[in-house]
């Protein structure tokens, strides 16, 4: 357990195992979001925050005071993907907020080295992201610095999308050169995650599944979360 600092002792590192579940919430009911993460927190591994300014991409979401609130009925790990122009702004905050993990596009930090640096002096870990057209080489000389790397099977923004499956042969890639290099760095694939495109991802080596839609979109949240799961590990 790490002291933040800001009278919350966040859990470290990122949950061990594969496949880890992540419900995003930017698909949950926004008036219920505590009531929400209780009745699904036995059944996943990470809360995804989808954190959007309204300018790298076209939506507005969630900001630190709903982190905090977040934080205050859960101990689960809360991974943020920072979808804005200057995401290394909102680490110090969401520290004290009781985020995890922080993950940047790479569109926006080619070169993601200071802001690694500044996360883990903050005592988050690091994430790295990239969108649908972008190439694993854009993040491979820096994958050494991230605990995760997300590929992104959507373009960024809103949920609900179709999974885009040419992005599978990133997972393989992004897969092979941890493996390749001996690191434990989790894969991550988020957008379009049902059980039969979490199914896809796992063979191409992705770790971590987030769905939103999917799990609290579904009628019955729990059950759908099993479900990913179960086709995620190949049963």
């Amino acid at each position: 357990m790490t002291d933040t600092g800001a009278g919350y002792t966040r859990p470290v590192p990122l949950p061990t195992g594969s496949p880890k579940i992540a419900p995003s919430i930017l698909n949950a009911d926004f008036a219920r979001l505590g009531e929400v993460i209780a009745e699904i927190e036995d059944e996943v591994d990470l809360v995804h925050v989808d954190v959007m300014d309204g300018h790298f991409v076209p939506n507005l979401s969630f900001g630190i005071p709903i982190v905090e609130s977040l934080r205050a009925v859960t101990d689960l790990y809360f991974d943020c993907h920072l979808m804005v122009t200057n995401p290394v702004a909102l680490f110090e905050p969401l520290a004290a907020a009781g985020a995890n993990l922080v993950t940047i596009h790479a569109e926006v930090h080619p070169d993601p080295t200071d802001a690694a640096r500044i996360a883990r002096e903050l005592g988050l870990d690091f994430g790295l992201v990239i969108n649908p057209p972008t190439p694993f080489e854009a993040v491979e000389p820096f994958v050494e610095l991230a605990d995760l790397v997300l590929v992104m099977s959507v373009h960024p923004g809103f949920g609900g999308q179709s999974f885009i499956s040419d992005v599978l042969t990133k997972v393989e890639s992004a897969k092979n050169w941890v493996d390749s290099h001996g690191l434990v760095t989790d894969i991550e694939i988020d957008g379009g995650i049902t059980a039969a495109t979490a199914r896809l991802a796992a063979d191409a080596g992705a770790t971590v599944f987030v769905a939103g839609t999917a799990i609290l979109g579904a009628a019955d949240p729990v059950e759908s979360a099993r479900e990913i799961r179960k086709a995620a590990s190949g049963a």
